[in-house]
């Protein structure tokens, strides 16, 4: 992988910039697109930093649009910090379809919508997120393309030694959660096959950046001390810029039915020498505890690296941030991932 940056941020204004700058293939993918894009659900980790490398990307191309952030915004500075970028915002509850018809036409849809944490406590609002609302969004955007995100949750675990969950394999998810997201699946399949609207679906496992993530769920705990368990043993984690960067050129690739696209990171990392080498970055020592099982929730995206381009940001870059951003009392989002959960319970 390339070494794309090697500075670790300093700030959230400088990590902001880093997460969202485009890359040639994002500025070529919006020259190409006609229309413009909105971003349904901009209020989660990824949608700011996903909008305004959009955003960029349309500037650096020379191509006039609209780029569109729609959420609740109810509270923060988001809807402000969007706008300064460049971003229209919409506040609009997703849930309330006559809000949703109200929204502009926009021929490039991404949509980020969903629940996941608290998804346990509050399964009745987990499927109405995560099952009604793209039927809602499918017929009020019949007429756009629609890049749609998933979950690598879809497939369960498999075998450490197999490489990976691939596009091909049959679902296989575990929990409500995970059985919510593949309910997502159908119903955009469903919407794209019964009206021809062409998506693509993305199986995400895991965005990470220094405020939130695998990685800083890690880093943290070796630095507080806290043992860590390393049942779940292997996880799959891809860089938030390289993420964004291959869900706006994912827009490039849609299909009726849907196309489904992994994004994941290039390796399949092994949390116990994660751990070692953060211990070694923040002069701690670190204590693990559990045994790790023969298997994981794991993606392989190589095939979509072909479509979407490759992450450019290494593994060691990304640990190397992180141990830095730690020690230096960084921001934090203060969520955790729960990436260890082998039960699908969150």
């Amino acid at each position: 992988m390339n070494h794309t940056e090697s500075q670790c941020p300093a700030t959230i204004e400088q990590l902001d910039e880093l997460l969202s700058a485009p890359n040639e293939r994002v500025v070529q993918t919006m020259r190409d697109l006609e229309g413009d894009v909105i971003v349904l659900g901009v209020g989660g980790k990824m949608g700011p930093t996903l909008a305004r490398m959009a955003k960029r990307a349309s500037d650096k191309a020379g191509t006039a649009r609209r780029v569109i952030g729609v959420s609740r915004f109810s509270s923060g500075d988001l809807q402000q910090r969007l706008e300064r970028w460049g971003i229209e915002t919409i506040a609009c509850d997703l849930l309330d379809e006559s809000a949703v018809q109200k929204l502009p036409d926009a021929a490039n849809v991404v949509y980020m919508a969903g629940f996941k944490f608290g998804a346990a406590a509050n399964p009745s609002l987990t499927w109405a997120m995560n099952c009604y609302l793209p039927a809602v969004i499918s017929r009020r955007f019949r007429d756009s393309r629609i890049a749609a995100f998933s979950s690598g949750n879809v497939y369960g675990t498999v075998n450490v030694s197999s490489g990976g969950s691939l596009e091909t394999d049959s679902p296989n998810p575990i929990g409500e959660y995970a059985i919510t997201i593949l309910g997502r699946e159908r119903m955009f399949d469903h919407f794209s096959r019964s009206l021809g609207t062409p998506m693509s679906l993305l199986r995400l496992n895991y965005a990470t950046e220094l405020r939130y993530g695998v990685l800083v769920d890690l880093a943290q705990q070796v630095f507080a001390g806290t043992p860590i368990d390393v049942t779940m043993g292997h996880v799959n984690v891809i860089w938030q810029r390289d993420a964004n960067a291959m869900a706006i050129n994912s827009l490039a690739h849609t299909s009726i039915p849907p196309r489904i696209l992994n994004v994941a990171g290039s390796d399949a990392l092994r949390v116990r020498d994660v751990c070692t080498e953060l211990a070694k970055l923040m002069n701690k020592d670190v204590a693990f505890s559990g045994e790790e099982a023969p298997d994981a929730l794991l993606n392989n995206a190589t095939r979509s690296f072909t479509l979407l381009g490759e992450p450019s940001t290494s593994t060691e870059e990304m640990i190397r941030w992180t141990a830095q951003w730690v020690m230096q009392g960084g921001a934090s989002l203060g969520k955790a991932t729960h990436f260890e959960s082998r039960d699908g319970t969150f």
